[in-house]
């Protein structure tokens, strides 16, 4: 892949390029020491994969990258930051990884892969939707407006947990627990902003601190006096904020 590599200090620019070297998959096109400049050579250069500072100086690595999901065609980024707090926002402008400093051969080579996989997954959508002599083309499905993943700091890397396997979220002060099964994962974000990207098809807020997966309530118990909880699917019984009653009522029809 064409790669370009975009970060404000020399020196991180000079050990990219060592560990890109390592990489047969990848071909360094050009480096970009700001923001703007990295846009003008994505222009000129037309590279397939941008490796991206996240903090630069006037426009940094969040506004490179919206400004890419413009482009046509788009090259895909990996975020390559120091800091792991900019991971939901960095997921929102459609980035393949996020890439903690100081960036571990094995973990970038990971990144590239799943690069690789996403070039491939397109090529294979691009071949699918060609127009047809016989047939008229298929519109492809329009992307889902709801977050379908999070990459969550984990030890020394981020760990990607899809929507689609938590069950239960619970704000901790400034942070939310994504709850997987048998782990779960602390990410600093509020608990009012994760309600309103997650799909209400899929997810139920029941109290002002807790989320749950819809299909992980097995009922809903009255305790009296007006008092109402719910029965997961782990037997935890959690009681139902005065606040969020309708709506849980709503789901069982009531």
């Amino acid at each position: 892949m064409r790669t370009l590599i975009v970060d404000d200090e020399p020196l991180a620019i000079e050990r990219m390029q060592i560990l890109c070297a390592r990489i047969p998959a990848l071909q360094i096109v050009g480096t970009a020491a700001d923001g703007a400049a990295a846009l003008r050579l994505v222009e000129a250069l037309s590279p397939q994969l941008v490796l991206l500072d996240m903090t630069m100086p006037e426009l940094d690595g969040l506004g490179v990258a919206r400004a890419l999901v413009q482009q046509d065609p788009k090259p895909m980024v990996i975020f390559v930051t120091a800091h792991d707090h900019f991971a939901v926002e960095a997921f929102d402008c459609e980035a393949v990884d996020y890439v903690l400093k100081p960036v571990a051969q094995d973990r970038l080579e990971r990144a590239v892969e799943r690069a690789l996989a996403r070039q491939a997954t397109l090529g294979e959508v691009a071949a699918a939707s060609a127009p047809v002599a016989s047939a008229p083309a298929t519109p492809a499905p329009a992307p889902s407006s709801w977050i379908e993943e999070f990459w969550v700091p984990h030890r020394s890397e981020l760990v990607r947990v899809a929507a689609a396997d938590i069950d239960r979220i619970d704000a901790e002060r400034d942070y939310v627990r994504l709850h997987v099964g048998q782990r779960s994962y602390l990410m600093l974000h509020t608990i009012q902003r994760l309600e309103d990207r997650l799909d209400p098809a899929h997810f139920i807020r029941l109290h002002r601190s807790t989320i749950v997966r819809r299909s992980r309530i097995l009922g809903l118990r009255h305790d009296g006096l007006g008092v109402w909880s719910a029965e997961l699917a782990d037997g935890t019984m959690l009681r139902i904020g005065r606040t969020y009653l309708a709506k849980a009522k709503a789901m069982a029809g009531r």
